[in-house]
């Protein structure tokens, strides 16, 4: 046999219309040599590798059903989805009735491991890993709905550190898709947004993750792409706190919330240029445990009293968590971060941020305060810019039978 490669003939058409068997054999020509495709097959049956099936969690899935909506409270999965849609011209409060019953039906299959009405690729939706799908109405929705928005529902006021992109930023309805696994989100978005068609449009798609499951312990606080642990003083979903500050208690929104989507971008390369001191300084923690600057273990209360041998604060009041603590309980919110990472633009090497997300009853006296104090002095906004912003008013859950925004539509 010639050791030119030219020498090898091509599959013949009738070879390429055959199918499967035919190709498949010649890609492992190809793959393997041709010695080793022509040798005379062996007797011995193929060798089948084993599988560990322990831990998995494919089968895992959520209620779909219930008071809230059971995205807002899950244990944060690996993966999530943020879409949010136009409405088109002419869609009224009936057809938003057809809209959500749709995506309700849906999302009720998917979330439990069935596929979707009209699945073209069921095989997909049998994973599930804890697959959660939220919806939030922004004030174009309210509006076609003939409904009272809240005081609260609309842009955020102006930060000075904002650089907003219209592309990242508002929104008529929002769906968050959730799981430990991309490719049920993958598959959960592509049905769910194939019964937005005649409704609505995409206006942007924000794509994050978290540790992978396995990764780390179950209720280990998530690392950003700056090393730094994210998320620590947090409410705890069940708690008495949280019952008070993120759910709403009147209205079409009784049992729901509302959800601040914040895209921030970090400069991971002039990051880079600062030294470990100065990283922790700007935040107000250790990089390594997430301990304060005060303290040794990660949830330890900060002193932001205590001083250095010179009378320096050891924590600094331009760190981040000085300027995110209040004195005021009600600046709290149920808080959730993404990371994001994108294809670097020419001449970069990252193009990476955190997708932030809080759930709150009032953003208005519960977030805004907080996002004003970071405006004025956190250091870390010397890395830090947002770039999108939005927020949605997220109706509560729904029992058998019915469907998500029937408070306000049905």
């Amino acid at each position: 046999m010639s050791d030119d490669a030219s020498a090898i003939p091509s599959p013949s058409r009738r070879q390429l219309l055959v199918g499967g068997g035919a190709v498949a054999g010649w890609g492992a020509a190809l793959a393997l040599g041709v010695d080793a495709a022509v040798a005379a097959p062996s007797s011995a049956p193929a060798a089948v590798p084993s599988q560990d099936t322990a831990g998995l969690r494919g089968a895992s899935t959520v209620p779909f059903h219930g008071p809230h909506q059971a995205g807002v409270t899950v244990v944060p999965q690996a993966h999530s989805t943020f879409v949010a849609l136009d409405l088109v011209d002419g869609v009224d409060r009936d057809a938003l009735g057809r809209l959500m019953r749709l995506l309700t039906d849906d999302a009720r299959r998917l979330t439990q491991g069935l596929p979707a009405l009209a699945d073209t690729e069921p095989e997909l939706a049998r994973r599930p890993a804890r697959l959660t799908v939220t919806f939030g109405f922004g004030p174009g929705f309210v509006a076609s709905a003939g409904g009272e928005a809240p005081g609260w529902l609309g842009p955020l006021p102006a930060f000075g550190v904002d650089r907003l992109e219209e592309g990242w930023s508002d929104g008529d309805l929002l769906l968050e898709v959730a799981s430990d696994d991309p490719v049920t989100v993958a598959h959960a978005v592509r049905m769910l947004l194939k019964g937005t068609r005649a409704f609505a449009t995409v206006r942007w798609l924000q794509q994050g993750f978290r540790d992978a499951y396995g990764s780390v312990p179950t209720g280990t606080t998530m690392r950003n792409l700056f090393g730094q642990i994210d998320g620590t003083v947090n409410l705890v979903p069940g708690s008495v706190d949280a019952e008070d500050l993120v759910w709403i208690r009147d209205g079409w929104l009784d049992r729901g919330t509302s959800v601040v989507v914040r895209r921030i971008a970090m400069n991971l390369e002039t990051w880079d240029e600062l030294d470990r001191p100065g990283r922790e300084q700007s935040v107000g923690r250790r990089l390594d445990t997430g301990a304060p600057l005060t303290g040794t273990r990660e949830h330890d209360e900060p002193d932001f009293d205590a001083v250095d041998a010179v009378g320096f604060p050891v924590i600094p009041e331009f760190s981040h968590i000085a300027r995110a603590r209040s004195a005021d309980p009600r600046e709290r919110f149920l808080r959730r971060g993404y990371n994001y990472d994108l294809p670097p633009r020419p001449g970069a090497i990252s193009e990476s941020g955190l997708i932030f997300v809080s759930f709150q009853a009032d953003p208005v006296t519960q977030f805004v305060p907080v996002q004003r104090r970071l405006d004025e002095l956190d250091l870390l906004n010397t890395w830090t810019t947002p770039i999108g912003s939005a927020v949605f008013a997220v109706p509560p859950g729904c029992q058998e039978g019915g469907f998500v925004g029937e408070t306000l539509l049905g």
